[in-house]
């Protein structure tokens, strides 16, 4: 298919009512890194979530202030209206009446009880089995209603169906999909039924996808436009000239570009640009695990193998200690970023105090890996029982990023580190594929960087991605959070606490002492920078608006083209 792609942008204000549906024609989108499928259950990567969410919708969203919006639901569950058992051992949802699928047929609590036990069916490796983490039971009460319930009280229950990571699927299109078949289920992958306000009607993987607007959706007004085509390919300058400049798409998303190139090109008078901050983290991880080539390939970055170096605190702390944050911020994001050594920058209860990262300390680098028995080799780079510290350095093919990784390189070889870097397509470095050895969650080198975020104000579920159970296996089919392979039972049995606590202030502090075991003391995760998500939109587009929790087209219902 060689449709040009669009995008859509927002403005900050409330887009116009809307008169009739699909009045504004078609809407272009631009996502440079291409969509491989459609299914969030699959892939937790925006560049597959935000475009499955113009189709599958969740009960509730996080909106922009943190609070939480219904979509589905009738209400949001509190322990007030009853939706939130007093002893927190389930929370009960209950449907809009009246909701349909695209196909006509009703949404029923036989569907939300159908997707819970699809992303929890054994052998499927659900790529957000955190959200339904301590579920033991769900029964459907009636038509409209389902009970989730916990095999201990959960202090932080809304976390399944909360947000476009986990929408409701269609029972009658994925009912022979469960456990190992789920996968395989192309057609319902990559084209699923759903409730949003528009449904698929052409998917190329790592390509384009084309939706109509869903004539069942539930406002009859809604949405503005009849036709959105989303493309990917290319890359992030690419995707804002095609908005800025040349005026060919609307909407172009995660643009990651120097400051100064963004200014240059908004002058042109086309589009704007503007930020949506929210949790995003751009970080370094130290694989814990052996990458090694030279081990069988069912073994390679498994718990089975330590890491020859990373293993070592003391090479870890000193990886961080070698880099300027600051410098970063400064030279590669500008008003788009800003240094940091967390990676849970908000809500601000959940900050970690230790800002000590932001100092950059090469000498006490050096001294740090001489105490440790590191020694510089002939060509300088330090080496111990044979053992030479030479990283793989991984990412995803983006300007800024390469920026940084030259940078970071730099100041690695003055501790005596020698990396060498490497650069992956996005679509491919982002994609769930478990054939895929370039993958984030295969993780085949020593050290990657990406950005990373949550999706809840509590980080409850963000940390439990962390724990030894979420390591990215064989068995697994390689899904899972905990891409550096990070496995401490402390941390572990700080997540069962923090599971298990209800104040507020105690839910904090155990949540600043895991960041911790995993940055500023651990440093198997090296924050880097709190980023916004820099979008641009044409100036005819209206109702765009950022949501630092739920993504670039969480509204796009809302959105219209100025006439």
């Amino acid at each position: 298919m060689k449709t040009a792609l669009i995008s859509a942008l927002a403005i900050m204000t409330a887009a116009p009512a809307l008169a009739e549906r699909g009045a504004d024609g078609d809407l272009r989108v631009l996502y440079w890194q291409a969509a491989s499928v459609l299914n969030p259950y699959l892939s937790t990567s925006a560049k597959d979530v935000e475009p499955a969410s113009l189709v599958l919708e969740p009960l509730a969203i996080v909106a922009a202030d943190g609070s939480y919006q219904t979509v589905l639901a009738e209400e949001i569950p509190s322990i007030e209206n009853g939706g939130i058992a007093a002893d927190y051992s389930a929370v009960t949802w209950r449907l809009k009446p009246g909701l349909t699928w695209s196909d006509g047929s009703p949404v029923t609590a036989e569907d939300v009880k159908f997707t819970a036990d699809y992303c929890m069916a054994p052998g499927f490796g659900c790529a957000v089995l955190a959200e339904f983490e301590g579920i033991s039971k769900v029964e459907v009460i009636d038509d409209l209603t389902v009970r989730l319930s916990f095999d201990q009280p959960r202090f932080q229950p809304l976390q399944a169906f909360l947000g476009q990571r986990t929408p409701i699927l269609q029972k009658a299109q994925f009912q022979d999909c469960l456990g190992a078949a789920g996968a395989s289920c192309s057609a319902q992958n990559f084209g699923p039924i759903g409730t949003g306000p528009f449904r698929v009607t052409q998917f190329n993987p790592g390509d384009v996808v084309q939706f109509d607007a869903n004539p069942n959706y539930r406002d009859a007004a809604k949405p503005a436009f009849a036709r959105v085509t989303i493309k990917g390919g290319g890359d992030a300058m690419a995707a804002a000239r095609a908005v800025l400049e040349t005026g060919e798409v609307d909407f172009a998303w995660n643009l990651q570009l120097p400051p100064e190139a963004i200014a240059q090109m908004e002058s042109a008078g086309k589009g704007q640009v503007y930020t949506a901050f929210g949790t995003m983290v751009e970080r370094i991880e130290l694989n814990q695990t052996d990458p090694s080539a030279d081990l069988p390939a069912e073994e390679r970055a498994t718990s089975a193998h330590p890491h020859p170096f990373l293993s070592d605190p003391a090479v870890r702390k000193a990886l961080s200690m070698a880099i300027d944050r600051p410098i970063i911020a400064e030279l590669a994001y500008g008003p788009a970023g800003q240094p940091t050594c967390t990676i849970t920058p908000t809500p601000q209860e959940y900050v970690t105090d230790d800002d000590s990262c932001l100092t950059q300390d090469i000498a006490g680098a050096k001294a740090l890996l001489d105490q440790a028995g590191w020694v510089p080799g002939g060509d300088g780079v330090r080496e111990k029982d044979g053992v030479r510290l030479q990283v793989l350095f991984q990412t995803s093919v983006n300007s800024v990023r390469q920026d940084v990784q030259s940078l970071v390189k730099q100041w690695w070889s003055e501790i005596g580190v020698a990396t060498d870097l490497k650069t992956v397509e996005g679509s491919s470095f982002f994609g769930g594929d478990p054939e895929n050895p370039d993958s984030l969650a295969r993780f085949l080198a020593d050290v990657q960087m990406y950005t990373d975020a949550y999706y809840q104000p509590d980080p409850a579920s963000f940390l439990n991605e962390f724990t030894c159970a979420s390591i990215p296996r064989p068995d697994t089919q390689w899904q899972g959070s905990n891409s550096p392979r990070f496995c401490d039972p402390v941390y572990d049995e700080r997540m069962d606490l923090l599971h298990q606590t209800a104040a507020s202030a105690d839910r904090q502090q155990f949540a600043r002492e895991m960041v911790a075991m995993i940055t500023t003391e651990g440093h198997v995760m090296l924050p880097l920078i709190h980023r916004g998500m820099v979008l641009a939109r044409a100036n005819s587009l209206q109702g765009t608006a950022p949501n630092g929790w739920e993504g670039s087209l969480w509204n796009i219902a809302d959105w219209s083209r100025a006439k």
